[in-house]
């Protein structure tokens, strides 16, 4: 295995050829499936990509390399189903064009917040001391195909927004503007966060900016981007609402059930004022 001290210009060429071989073994698998449904084609180049960057974190002993693949694959993804679909081209290039504006920011701020080999998700860790010799099979199944699975729900209303023929209406606009609204709460929750912790003390709380209204606007802004993406589904096809919803409630449950629950237990451990922070700030919703 490929372990040991390595800097961070390395370790991001690394992750550079993973996800490089990763969309080579995709591409390999969307030609050899050639002909198949629209799903089939983008599920199985995505599955086979996450296949080879999981192989890439055994061999680096570190699962952070596939932090990225969550906003680097919709980035592939949504373009090229924009290319091949058949429907409204306004539609199709429009949701293109906010897919590839959120992945670029959230890449982006993953690239200027990892150090290299030598960090890994402290959610990561906590799975690897709780496995034990089970981890790369926790690693597989939990940190690795079940973001990739979450991911391509929440794509799902890309199949009637790029394939259905039915002309921009106002729904679209609504979808846009929500859309739009998580992108931007996203990358200025971010952007506030970043600002603090450069000057922040050890066990401050951050409570300015939109942290003074709720407790992880960033999620907000994140959950509210694939709420956007199901308008426009719904938009193209009102009657494909059962099955597209699917990801945008995946992914807005994940983030209520299991992601806030899991940084709000860390912060309570780390800093004593957090409890009495969690009483008067709102998790998600700026209610109040």
């Amino acid at each position: 295995m490929l372990r040991g001290p390595m800097s961070r210009a390395r370790s991001l060429f690394w992750v550079a050829v993973a996800y490089l071989v990763a969309g080579a073994a995709a591409y390999g698998v969307w030609l050899a499936l050639g002909g198949q449904p629209l799903w089939i084609l983008v599920t199985a180049a995505d599955v086979a990509a996450t296949v080879v960057v999981f192989g890439f974190s055994v061999a680096f002993n570190n699962s952070s390399i596939y932090d990225p693949y969550w906003s680097i694959a919709p980035m592939v993804a949504a373009p090229v189903m924009a290319a091949v679909g058949g429907g409204e081209v306004s539609r199709r290039w429009l949701v293109a064009g906010l897919v590839l504006a959120w992945g670029a920011r959230l890449t982006w701020n993953w690239l200027r917040s990892w150090h290299g080999m030598t960090q890994e998700d402290w959610r990561y860790v906590n799975v690897r001391h709780a496995t034990g010799r089970g981890y790369w099979a926790a690693s597989f199944f939990g940190l690795h195909l079940m973001p990739t699975v979450a991911v391509l729900a929440g794509m799902l209303p890309l199949l009637p927004a790029m394939g259905v023929a039915r002309p921009l209406g106002v729904l679209d606009a609504v979808a846009a503007l929500v859309t739009l609204a998580g992108i931007v709460l996203e990358a200025t929750a971010d952007e506030q966060l970043r600002s603090f912790r450069r000057g922040a003390e050890p066990g401050q709380i951050m409570q300015r900016g939109l942290w003074a209204r709720c407790r992880h606007p960033n999620y907000l802004g994140e959950i509210t981007f694939w709420w956007g993406l199901y308008l426009f589904g719904l938009a193209a096809s009102p009657s494909s609402w059962h099955y597209t919803v699917a990801g945008a409630a995946y992914i807005h449950v994940m983030f209520v059930f299991i992601t806030i629950p899991m940084i709000d237990k860390r912060s309570l451990a780390r800093r004593p004022q957090y409890r009495e922070h969690m009483t008067r700030v709102p998790a998600l919703l700026p209610i109040g």
